[in-house]
């Protein structure tokens, strides 16, 4: 008897410690698709700074395409003069994420999927990209930052629409 018992207290610890792992991924996904959405909207709107918070001042840039690896930095300050174009509405500039995969804990995330980036400059000419990517984040004071994003390589459209 005091087997059994024992056996549906560790299954019931079991259960509840299960539980609150669900409820504890699915703040942390809400907190995480927040994050991607500042993303998405720093892009949008042009705003620099807003897009450099959400990277980590000791982050990596990782490019599968052109076999590189360099600063969050490096590439951030290369990439300022397109936020300045998008800002004056010299450009319009997009970015979405889906996934296929999302790992992690309550200070830690591994992000994979696919983001699309589009821009349409002010002929009209527009150029889309959909790259396979990897995003290691950690949260300080309450924050999700980008450690390391890793522009694996390209994708096709059938492969994003692939995912929700």
């Amino acid at each position: 008897m005091k087997t059994a018992l024992t056996i549906c207290l560790l299954l019931f610890a079991s259960a509840v410690g299960q539980a609150q792992q669900v409820v504890s991924d699915d703040a942390r996904l809400a907190e995480l698709d927040k994050f991607w959405a500042e993303v998405s909207r720093a892009v949008k709107t042009g705003d620099f700074e807003a897009y450099k918070a959400t990277c980590h001042e000791e982050g990596v840039l990782v490019s599968g395409v052109k076999k590189t690896s360099q600063p969050l930095s490096e590439a951030l300050a290369r990439w300022k003069s397109g936020f300045e174009e998008t800002k004056s509405g010299k450009l319009q500039a997009s970015v979405e994420f889906r996934f296929s995969e999302r790992l992690g804990d309550s200070t830690t995330a591994h992000e994979t999927g696919i983001f699309h980036y589009s821009t349409v400059d002010t002929e009209g000419v527009s150029q889309d990209a959909f790259i396979h990517f990897e995003g290691l984040l950690v949260k300080r004071d309450g924050k999700w930052k980008t450690v390391m994003e890793y522009q694996k390589s390209e994708a096709t459209l059938q492969e994003w629409q692939a995912l929700k």
